[in-house]
């Protein structure tokens, strides 16, 4: 099928909604001022996205909703923009009131390793996001058909590499932004200057891009980032302990859909290595390439992976370099090694420590026993260094000077947080979407589903001596991969209420994609199919090699129907 937006098919509808917005305004401000309603239209939530809110409901609500004649119980989500996912301690406090205040008193990282807040109803949205602009935050471009939040890997004070290839990501990031001041003038009520220049989009155009666009970018032998998920990668390669430059990869996506063979997760292809000042220019190349060779007739194949599947590697890497006058030289070697996000006390190049704290699904509230809000809460008043979000849903306190060290140490230990580091290595590896309540995508539970699944499977693990064993395993509500399942050794992906598609065999360290060996199974069916392997890993694995691997050396993952997944 082509790609070529002058094909005679009809455009979708999100293209129409996008070149009549005038660049992303809608009717989205008399929207918000609509008291009869906690919704908005239809064609107004499709232009929220690229200012980083999803209309949702609480689907837990509906039924009970509906006996009483009442509408859904509207809220968004928001999410922020955070390259690299540096937060400082004023930032913090200002979004956990906005979590308390304004939304559902919880935090939630997420795998693109950014905030997301919940239950924000319409009322709250611009004192919200007001509240963030007081600190130097937004959420521009954190959804929509756009470039997304990029992606690094945090603490970067840990080497000077690793400081430059922050400041390249957070450059991008500025770079890629849409220039519209629809947002400003909606959210935070600047007034449009009559008279002035028509509004241009110099790299997006009147309707962006056809579907969303993924960026990271990693330094081996961490890939913690999943560079080959994104639909645009920088592999940075450290060389007499400088950055020589980049690997340059293209066309990730985890997205599929169930039962449509068109539709596919991808790794993305490396295409060459380019100079640490050309990141910009190819990145731009990348972007303006798939804005006019992407398909907008079908958003289920939009993404940048279809057009390269469609038209091939070779042609994508010629029209880049024909755009950015940039030719790309040959890849560099490159290994990696694990995806785990370093927990505990971690000296860094400068001389400060972080603290690496696990969070299992980044999810950040109070519970009886366990006040992790309040903690953090406690520290951001008096931390003096910064905070990170890593890719995994996990939290680094950073930037820690030794006179602080000892005092944030005993916070932690004071209200036993520290335990969540002492955890198995699946458990370590583990991640989840959201999904119910409030994704309008899931077909099943993910986070609140992973606690007890985890324990089953824990269970096992530790009576077969693999407590310490890393083990990806990722859980969806849906198959559009949020959680980037179909990279891990277990990946399991939402099909039914209660029901889940097992996918095992994926390599550790990100460079393989699973397979589907059963569809439909409940959690204790999970439990029953995937037990008996790990029972036979820990007795039968070679030295050193991985649950992913060992399940490709048995046979494990050709014992039913394959994944309908790219031959990369």
């Amino acid at each position: 099928m082509s790609a070529d937006p002058t094909q005679s098919k009809p455009l979708s509808a999100n293209e129409g909604i996008k070149s009549s917005s005038r660049f992303l305004r809608g009717s989205i401000a008399a929207d918000l001022v609509d008291t009869s309603t906690g919704a908005i239209s239809e064609e107004n939530s499709q232009l929220t996205k690229f200012h980083g809110l999803y209309l949702q409901d609480d689907r837990d609500l509906r039924s009970e909703r509906r006996k009483l004649k009442q509408e859904k119980a509207f809220s968004f989500m928001l999410r922020v923009r955070l390259p690299g996912g540096r937060c400082t301690p004023q930032q913090w406090i200002v979004l956990d009131d906005i979590a308390t205040e304004l939304a559902n008193d919880s935090l939630r990282l997420t795998t693109r390793q950014t905030f997301q807040f919940h239950g924000v109803v319409k009322g709250n949205l611009r004192p919200m996001i007001k509240r963030m602009h007081s600190v130097l935050l937004d959420s521009i471009a954190a959804c929509g058909d756009v470039n997304r939040n990029v992606m690094a890997p945090p603490n970067p004070e840990r080497s000077a590499v690793l400081q430059e290839v922050y400041e390249h990501a957070k450059g991008f990031s500025e770079f890629a932004l849409p220039k519209t001041r629809a947002y400003h003038e909606i959210w935070l009520e600047d007034e449009l200057v009559a008279g002035g220049e028509p509004e241009v989009e110099p790299l997006y155009g009147a309707t962006y891009l056809p579907r969303k666009f993924k960026t990271g970018f990693a330094l081996p032998p961490s890939n913690d980032v999943d560079i080959f998920s994104q639909d645009l990668g920088y592999i940075a390669i450290e060389e007499d302990g400088r950055l020589a430059g980049y690997n340059v990869v293209v066309g990730g996506g985890m997205g599929m859909s169930h039962g449509n063979a068109e539709t596919f997760p991808r790794l993305a292809d490396v295409i060459g290595f380019i100079a640490p000042d050309q990141v910009n220019a190819i990145g731009e190349a990348v972007l303006t390439t798939q804005r006019d060779h992407g398909d907008r007739t079908n958003r289920k194949h939009a993404r940048l992976k279809y057009t390269i599947e469609d038209r091939g590697i070779a042609w994508f890497k010629a029209e880049v370099e024909r755009r950015s006058g940039i030719t790309l030289a040959p890849a560099r070697p490159f290994v990696f090694t694990t995806i785990q996000d370093p927990i505990g006390w971690q000296r860094c190049a400068d001389g400060t420590w972080f603290y690496g704290l696990h969070i299992l699904s980044g999810r950040i509230k109070d519970a009886d026993g366990w006040p992790m809000k309040r903690v953090l809460r406690e520290i951001a008043e008096i931390h003096r260094g910064d905070f990170r979000l890593t890719p995994s849903q996990n939290l680094t306190i950073s930037g820690v000077p030794d006179d602080q060290k000892a005092v944030i140490e005993g916070i932690l230990a004071k209200h036993g947080l520290h335990r969540e580091n002492e955890r198995t290595g699946l458990r370590l590896n583990a991640l989840s979407c959201v999904a119910l309540p409030t994704c309008g995508l899931a077909l099943s539970e993910a986070e609140r589903q992973l606690p007890p699944t985890l324990a089953d499977l824990e269970q096992v693990i530790v009576e077969a001596g693999l407590a310490d064993q890393p083990i990806s395993i990722r859980m969806t509500g849906c198959p559009n991969g949020c959680a980037r399942p179909y990279l891990a050794e277990i990946g399991l992906v939402g099909r039914a209420p209660n029901k889940y598609n097992l996918y095992l065999g994926a390599k550790y360290d990100g460079t393989r994609l699973n397979t589907l060996v059963a569809q439909s199974l409940t959690p204790d069916q999970v439990l029953g199919h995937v037990g008996p392997l790990l029972r036979r890993y820990a007795t039968e694995r070679t030295s050193g090699e991985f649950f992913g691997d060992f399940c490709h050396r048995v046979g494990a993952v050709t014992e039913a129907t394959p994944a309908t997944a790219s031959a990369n």
